[in-house]
């Protein structure tokens, strides 16, 4: 899997965010999504948030993928 693959997923599910997906071993990505959706949401709901639009991509080519969120100021 590519990040801009993940980058994808993210967005279809999270059209209002701002995403970036970085990482080159082809498992193992880091991604930072910041969306208003995420306002008053706890951090644990934020990522689910985010997981969510991925479906089953972990049982599959991602195995590990590491989030961080924002709500935009």
């Amino acid at each position: 899997m590519e990040a801009f693959e993940i980058k994808k997923m993210i967005e279809a599910g999270m059209p209002d965010a701002k995403i970036e997906v970085f990482g080159d071993d082809g498992q193992h990505f880091d991604a930072f999504v910041e969306s208003a959706s995420f306002a008053g949401k706890p951090l644990l709901a934020q990522h689910k948030m985010v997981y969510a639009t991925l479906g089953d991509s972990f049982e599959g080519a991602l195995h590990a993928l590491s989030v961080k969120t924002a709500v935009p100021r």
